[in-house]
């Protein structure tokens, strides 16, 4: 099996990252991952407070999202207290020339959510030990 199909070393790896950096990038998708995009009356609360509690331990988060209205996503996740840091923007100590935003851990409907949503929880109960 591939390294990181295996989900313990995907979640170590964070953890490794974490205590070396005291930091993770944590990239998060808008539509469909914490706004509800076709208003079908779905909720992302866990997802929320878990961005929450990663800018809690320090970690920068970047919006990763195809949507263009910028001012429109500011002010949702103003009103609705979604932490960000900046939106389709590489973080400000991640200098490179390529075009793919850095992150550690991309939280996204269409990109293993599950997954990634469970990793993290599972550095922060590790984290608390």
């Amino acid at each position: 099996m591939d390294q990181y199909l295996k989900v313990e070393n995907a979640v170590s790896r964070l953890v490794r990252e974490y205590e070396e950096h005291g930091s993770l990038v944590v990239a998060y998708d808008f539509d469909n991952t914490v706004y509800d995009y076709h208003q079908a009356g779905h909720t992302y609360a866990d997802v929320i407070a878990l961005l929450k509690d990663m800018k809690t331990i320090g970690c920068y988060l970047i919006i990763f999202t195809a949507n263009e209205d910028y001012d429109f996503i500011k002010k949702y996740c103003s009103e609705n207290e979604i932490p960000y840091d900046t939106i389709n923007e590489n973080p400000p100590f991640f200098d490179s020339p390529a075009r793919k935003i850095y992150y550690n851990i991309l939280l996204d409907d269409r990109a293993g959510l599950k997954q990634a949503y469970d990793s993290l929880k599972e550095l922060l109960k590790r984290l608390k030990k």
